[in-house]
């Protein structure tokens, strides 16, 4: 029939606050070997209206508990400006909680690459937030974040 019975004294756990992002113009203005916040502004969904796409692009959810925390990043370099070491950070509230870096050693000629990263974080509900930084070191120039492939996202998954 279609139809599920839950047995008395049973909880179901609901994943929101949730949301998911994305960036929607290239972010170029990021120095060479700094990490650097990426302004992820178009949301696709925002269930509590937990994300703030406008001013300071962090992710304040209203209910405590366990949450799984992703996010990607597209960096290009140029046909000159080879991509050497990618970082992407996620921060609770302020400073680094989860890093992943990839390496290129000094010969190789990358120039497009993205980098993901994921954790299992634990928020209060009230003063808790996450954000995402990038640092991303070239042979010249500086990298440029790409749109449309570089998504910030987060949902809860327990108390």
């Amino acid at each position: 029939s279609g139809n599920i019975t839950i047995g008395s004294g049973v909880t179901l756990l609901s994943n929101v606050p949730a949301f998911f992002a994305f960036l929607n113009s290239d972010q170029s203005s990021i120095a060479d070997s700094t990490a650097t916040k990426i302004n992820v502004n178009d949301k696709v969904f925002d269930t509590d209206n937990c994300y703030d796409n406008t001013t300071n692009y962090r992710f304040t959810p209203n209910v405590a508990g366990k949450y799984f925390v992703y996010a990607y990043v597209r960096v290009d370099g140029s046909v000159t400006n080879k991509l050497l070491n990618l970082i992407s950070y996620i921060y609770k509230n302020g400073s680094s909680y989860r890093v992943t870096r990839h390496n290129f050693n000094s010969s190789a000629t990358e120039h497009k690459f993205t980098v993901n990263i994921y954790t299992t974080i634990e928020l209060n509900g009230s003063s808790d937030y996450v954000e995402f930084f990038f640092y991303g070191d070239t042979s010249s120039g500086f990298p440029v974040i790409h749109s449309g492939n570089t998504i910030f996202g987060a949902y809860r998954i327990g108390d």
